[in-house]
């Protein structure tokens, strides 16, 4: 069964199921919103409107979200924005056609396996993308800042397999991604590793590349 626990700040309403693709409807649960540019909190409806995202999958069927949002008006005279859509930060950005959890799912399987690659499994798990569209979710990681650094891995990322690769590094004391470098020359990842002269270990493919820069 799906909860609204796992929709924050909704409240499910139903969920029907089509073709092996699940849809679930559900409304905001507050009463108001706050605009988001000067605070103020509104109950004055505008008007409504359906968003569908897509969201993870569920049982090994993908889910779209039917989610009934309303648009608010901002009454202080001060601001200028004179309508605004009720946020909801937890789940979805604005705009976006994908929940932040599905997003960060599918940007997780692009760094693993890059674009196309990435693409055709995500489909098997029921999280259907396009190369494009996984490379762009790639992109727009936020990756940790970097700090000190003793060891790294250096290894090749199919942004179009067969065709086109650049560089990830992996900082191997905390065994998470730390930066995706624009191709796999030896002079971008000799003059990224000049940029970090603490560290010690790095291991790597056999890249003659990276062989040069190491």
């Amino acid at each position: 069964m799906i909860l609204s626990s796992s929709l924050p700040g909704c409240i499910v309403d139903r969920v029907v199921r089509r073709s092996g693709h699940l849809i679930i409807v559900a409304h905001v649960r507050r009463h108001c919103g706050c605009c988001p540019d000067c605070g103020t909190p509104s109950s004055a409806v505008h008007s409504r409107y359906v968003r569908q995202p897509a969201d993870l999958p569920s049982f090994g069927e993908a889910v779209t979200l039917r989610l009934k949002v309303r648009r608010f008006y901002c009454h202080h005279r001060a601001c200028r924005r004179r309508t605004f859509v009720e946020p909801l930060p937890r789940l979805l950005p604005p705009r976006a056609r994908r929940t932040g959890r599905l997003a960060g799912a599918q940007a997780r399987v692009g760094l693993a396996l890059g674009g196309e690659a990435g693409a055709r499994l995500a489909g098997h798990l029921a999280m259907a993308t396009s190369p494009d569209t996984v490379l762009r979710l790639v992109h727009g990681m936020t990756l940790p800042s970097i700090g000190p650094l003793r060891a790294v891995g250096i290894d090749d990322w199919a942004i179009r397999k067969g065709q086109t690769y650049g560089t990830l590094i992996v900082d191997l004391d905390r065994r998470r991604p730390i930066d995706l470098l624009p191709d796999r020359s030896s002079t971008t990842v000799a003059e990224w590793l000049r940029r970090h002269p603490g560290i010690a270990v790095i291991t790597r493919d056999r890249s003659s590349e990276y062989a040069r820069a190491a």
